[in-house]
């Protein structure tokens, strides 16, 4: 390059500082320097085997059937081996698509099942089985899954709690406040994390409370996927060097990262570069230097190496001249690293360390777990907590149904005795209104508060704090006062303005009906969230069940004697049509009408001149039902509560990535 002056040749004496300046303080005192011969062996030792990952994936989309029908089978990872010890910190680089993310969840034992897994990770020299992945490393997602209303102290305690529950309250503080001392977080110990809606604290603290979530079951193994996602240079960089940090304090730190500053060049341990799933180079800064320029790629002075070396081992797949080219010299730099001397050594370290007679053991994180009903009860105060807090949220819960009732009773008006003014329409009308909107304003509450809780659940439960299940039941116990209020706040409002049956009892009833439809509403959206990721498809979802509902079970829209046997076997399956059933049994029986201006004796076109006429002409037999009709409608709740704990457990089964 013009005007720019290379680290080989005839080095002049700025060149020979510039080099100076790229290598590690911590190569001088290496255990491997000829200074120690007799090097004093790691506390823990993490090594990654010729791990190769393959998928099968299909040739074209869905509507394309031919190409649809081919797969193909496409290599992620291939022959990925490298060794850090205690105390170090490995960076791995490499552009998009390289394969970071993908190592990343092999060595946490997050593949999955989807594709065909190669390769050994071996931890002291011990191999892992699949079963210990989970209570052996910390894993810090790219994005961080906090809730909003909590505390930076309250979200680490329950967390706490989750994970060491067996230790006293005290203790519990004492490493919390241990772990937010660590990590520079005692100045927004009492600060809200915050969200879109409100702010909080800033992206750079977010981050370290998510690292410090994974510090409380003393790991010593810690993989984080690009942390400094999302942050400005300098917040990034003081994270990565936090991270080192938290190395040298006897600890395995592994981290994925973009276009990390070239100040950072002193922080990493060691540094591996990834191309197409392929480990190009893993070893020291300075011997990442030398090793370019070996190869004739010298770093120009006053240019980030690690910019330069990650664009010399990319691929440009802009077109198919660039691609072959940068793909051939990717390839040349991959087959020079493996013939190298550095590769060699880490690979005689693989086997020194896998030979040892006397092994260290696996060191797993704290497992002192509590029981799952002290589980579920902290995961219930934590959901409380956060929610109970969104001031505008509460509201809204609690008058979602009453908004809805001002609507029905402004329309209504006043219901009237009177066939001939509509005495029988308008109240079947209120029914159908009532059974049929209750479960909307609970699907509405499940779409806009439960996927934050269940993005959560994701994760924590991939951490081992609880299954996901758990969440759930958290969950349905935190709706369950809130659903009673609003319900009943909207039927006192309702039943009493347009005057329907003035009876104590019968309005009990109907608040005890309508509670039913509301609560199902939110339980069959959150049963469907456990199988179905997208929220809106799950909405559309709940919508089409419940008008089906309504058209097969009410009897509003076909009595139930005209429907087709199949029609008639399906309405059984139906909460509505036992609501619907109790609802008019409510309101009708005893209820006697007038015709006009003539009471008693009616004229011939008011056939039914009482309720009990109008139960038995849509609903025969309705009043003889009606507490087996109650049984059948509360049995949809724990029916759906059980169904919800399946549809959980298996997204705990497959949505392990």
């Amino acid at each position: 390059m013009n005007g720019s002056h290379s680290l080989t040749g005839e080095r002049s004496q700025g060149d020979a500082r510039f080099k100076e300046s790229f290598k590690l303080v911590s190569e001088k005192t290496t255990p491997h320097s000829p200074a120690h011969p007799e090097p004093i062996l790691p506390s823990c030792s993490l090594s990654v085997s010729q791990v190769s990952y393959t998928v099968s994936e299909r040739v074209g989309p869905w509507w394309d059937l031919p190409s649809y029908k081919k797969r193909w089978t496409r290599k992620i990872l291939s022959d990925v081996s490298f060794h850090v010890d205690s105390g170090q910190i490995l960076g791995i680089l490499g552009n998009s698509g390289s394969g970071k993310t993908t190592l990343l969840d092999v060595i946490s034992g997050r593949i999955g099942n989807t594709g065909t897994l190669l390769g050994e990770v071996y931890v002291n020299g011990r191999k892992l089985k699949q079963e210990q992945f989970q209570d052996c490393f910390s894993y810090v997602l790219q994005s961080d899954n906090l809730l909003s209303y909590l505390t930076v102290e309250e979200t680490l305690t329950f967390i706490a709690q989750l994970a060491l529950r067996r230790h006293s309250a005290e203790a519990i503080r004492k490493k919390v406040r241990m772990v937010m001392a660590e990590l520079s977080l005692g100045h927004v110990a009492h600060s809200v994390i915050g969200g879109r809606v409100f702010p909080g604290i800033s992206g750079g603290e977010r981050r370290r409370v998510s690292i410090a979530s994974q510090l409380l079951q003393d790991p010593k193994v810690i993989l984080l996927d690009e942390p400094t996602t999302g942050l400005d240079s300098m917040t990034a960089n003081q994270i990565v060097v936090l991270l080192a940090n938290l190395a040298k304090r006897d600890r395995i730190v592994i981290v994925t990262i973009h276009q990390p500053r070239s100040e950072l060049f002193r922080v990493f341990s060691r540094i591996a570069i990834m191309s197409q799933g392929e480990l190009v180079f893993c070893g020291q800064p300075g011997e990442m230097v030398d090793f370019f320029s070996e190869q004739g790629y010298e770093c120009p002075e006053y240019c980030n190496p690690f910019d330069i070396y990650v664009d010399l081992t990319s691929v440009d797949t802009r077109c198919s001249e660039r691609e072959s080219a940068t793909y051939s010299r990717m390839q040349d730099i991959t087959l020079a690293y493996h013939s190298s001397g550095i590769y060699r050594r880490m690979l005689d370290r693989i086997e020194e360390t896998c030979q040892l007679t006397d092994k260290p053991c696996i060191p797993f994180k704290s497992k002192e777990s509590p029981s799952g009903l002290s589980k579920l009860g902290v995961l219930l105060r934590r959901t409380v907590r956060n929610l109970s807090r969104d001031r505008m949220g509460v509201i809204m819960r609690l008058s979602q149904n009453l908004i809805y009732g001002l609507f029905v009773a402004f329309f209504v008006m006043k219901l009237d005795n009177d066939i001939t003014k509509g005495a029988v329409q308008d109240r079947i009308g209120i029914i159908y209104q009532s059974m049929g909107a209750s479960p909307y304003t609970g699907m509405l509450n499940a779409v806009a508060l439960f996927p934050a809780l269940r993005a959560i659940s994701d994760q924590e439960s991939k951490d081992g704090l609880y299954h996901k299940w758990q969440m759930f039941l958290a969950y349905i116990l935190h709706i369950l006062p809130f659903s009673i209020i609003s319900v009943f706040i909207f039927s006192s409002f309702l039943y009493w303005t347009v005057g329907m049956y003035p009876e104590v009892n019968r309005f009990l009833c109907f608040s005890g009906v309508i509670m039913v439809p509301h609560i199902t509403g939110e339980l069959l959206t959150l049963v469907l969230m456990g199988v179905v990721q997208d929220p809106n498809m799950v909405n559309t979802g709940v919508a089409l069940l419940n008008v089906a509902g309504i058209m097969v079970g009410s009897g509003f829209l076909r009595s139930n004697q005209q429907m087709p046997t199949v029609f008639k076997m399906l309405s059984y399956l139906t909460f509505q049509k036992y609501g619907s059933e109790l609802l008019i049994v409510t309101e009708f029986h005893g209820l006697n009408f007038t015709c006009g201006d003539t009471p008693g004796n009616l004229p011939e076109p008011c056939i039914m001149g009482n309720g009990d006429d109008i139960i038995e002409q849509g609903y025969p037999g309705a009043l003889s039902r009606y507490t087996l009709d109650f049984i059948m409608l509360y049995s949809f709740l724990p029916a759906l509560v059980l169904l919800g704990v399946i549809s959980y457990k298996i997204r705990d089964r497959f949505n392990r990535r």
